[in-house]
């Protein structure tokens, strides 16, 4: 069975992206259509369906890397930041966007805490079993284009 770590971001983004619009508990909200994705942006995403596809890159993430936060989902779509003659430094993305969509996949069923065996400390967010599920099933649909667009992948 393939795995989403078989496939590349990519197709498996575009893909899980077209998934999550079906979830009622993931939608952009109400700001999302003025709001910068960071500090490091001049101006709002032009894609009508940026926060399904921005919603689908945090569910990989979250699977790739988990247990992870806010602040590290933020610094990760981050970039850097024109600060005119003087030189560029690394800027975070937007925590709230970070935090809004943690909690949509939350909502969902797709994520959940890690907490540790105190249940005093949360760690991060980690994929349920059913969200890994959904990635996987979408990194099995896409595996053939996948496979067309990079011969490579053929071998594993």
């Amino acid at each position: 069975m393939t795995t989403y770590y078989d496939v590349p971001a990519d197709l498996l983004i575009g893909s899980l992206s077209t998934e999550l619009q079906s979830f009622e508990q993931i939608t952009a909200p109400d700001w999302a259509e003025y709001a910068k994705t960071g500090t490091h942006r001049e101006r709002p995403p032009t894609q009508d369906d940026w926060w399904f596809i921005r919603s689908a890159a945090v569910l990989r993430k979250v699977g790739m890397k988990g247990p992870i936060g806010t602040n590290h989902m933020a610094q990760l779509f981050g970039g850097p930041k024109d600060r005119g003659v003087k030189p560029t430094r690394a800027a975070a993305g937007s925590r709230n966007v970070a935090r809004t969509i943690l909690q949509q996949l939350t909502e969902a069923g797709l994520i959940t805490s890690k907490w540790n065996p105190a249940n005093t400390v949360n760690f991060g967010k980690i994929l349920t079993p059913e969200g890994h599920a959904l990635l996987d099933k979408v990194a099995h649909s896409v595996r053939g284009a996948a496979e067309e667009k990079y011969p490579g992948l053929s071998k594993y």
